[in-house]
């Protein structure tokens, strides 16, 4: 069977990731025969600062991708904002396509790409960050023949996402983030066998969902239509089939279990907000309601209004008293 080198290096982080990124850049050595791709979720909007940290704590340098160019060895490639980043045909792909738990980029997208695309060449390290995006994209790395890394969750500020990639395989090697240099470089100067097994068919049905934001097919054929409704456009979510519960809804929008649980925890919160402000708004409309209708005299009028006002207050005061104690 040919081989090939292990010449792609795949790495999420989320929460406290820059921290432990800095620490794992910096002990890569100069002459590393592999790219390096990093996705660090962040806000749609912002600008990433990210380079220029990881460019001064390491050998390597380090930019933001741009779509169509070629990976080159010993550098190192930052997800653009609000882009997910793609491995196809040994270059840098970005792309618009559906967010993949609140997130675009996101970290899943990017290691089913590299393992559709490389195969067993590819190194996959998931680091710091809460909930388990990521994981999806191990598990994929993993059955393409490909090596998975993992930091220590004792050694990560946001211990969510290791101990979940732990708990769904088990990794090649699971260390602190300042050791994993050492061992990517070890991992780097090995070679792979370049097998030609296609990769599943739902693997290529949600990278395609990823690099061109549509599908030919839709979730209720690849999955079981849920009871859910999907956090980002209120679609159905389709459970697809697999190991772990992951959800897509038509348009493309992809959910974790445990991402979709706390989508929907905050939506709870925001319309038990939206609840406790309307509640107040009436009872301090009511309370100037019954003024004016004493002031007119209507005596009576004014009795039913301060009625409402009690009664909206005491809900009010109730619900304040729930919505605090779930804080």
């Amino acid at each position: 069977m040919a081989t090939r080198p292990r010449d792609v290096v795949v790495v999420g982080a989320s929460a406290g990731g820059v921290e432990a990124l800095r620490a794992m850049v910096s002990g890569l050595p100069i002459n590393l025969r592999a790219s390096v791709l990093v996705v660090l979720h962040m806000p749609a909007g912002g600008t990433s600062a990210l380079p220029a940290i990881l460019s001064r704590a390491g050998p390597l340098p380090a930019r933001i991708a741009r779509d169509g160019e070629p990976l080159e060895q010993g550098r190192i490639y930052v997800a653009r904002p609000d882009h997910h980043m793609l491995v196809v045909n040994r270059a840098v792909a970005l792309s618009h396509g559906p967010t993949e738990n609140g997130h675009r980029p996101a970290i899943n997208a990017t290691f089913r790409s590299a393992a559709i695309a490389c195969g067993g060449a590819v190194t996959g390290v998931l680091l710091s960050g809460v909930l388990d995006d990521g994981v999806a994209g191990l598990l994929a790395i993993a059955g393409q023949g490909g090596r998975t890394v993992v930091q220590d969750p004792s050694d990560a500020l946001y211990h969510g996402m290791p101990e979940n990639a732990l708990r769904a395989l088990t990794p090649d090697h699971v260390g602190p983030a300042a050791d994993l240099g050492p061992v990517l470089a070890k991992m780097t100067s090995e070679v792979a066998d370049n097998s030609d097994d296609a990769a599943p068919d739902v693997l290529r049905w949600e990278n395609e969902i990823a690099s061109a934001g549509r599908t030919q097919q839709g979730a209720e054929t690849v999955g079981t239509p849920s009871e859910f409704a999907c956090p980002d456009c209120q679609g159905v979510l389709a459970e697809i089939e697999g190991d772990a519960m992951r959800y897509r809804c038509r348009v493309g929008h992809a959910w974790t279990a445990e991402a979709l649980l706390a989508a929907q925890g905050s939506a709870l919160e925001r319309a038990l907000w939206t609840a406790l402000r309307t509640l107040e708004e009436k009872t301090a409309l009511s309370t100037r309601m019954a003024q004016e209708a004493r002031q007119r005299g209507s005596h009576r009028v004014a009795e039913r209004y301060d009625q409402m006002a009690r009664e909206t207050h005491e809900a009010a005061a109730v619900l304040r008293r729930q919505v605090m104690e779930r804080g």
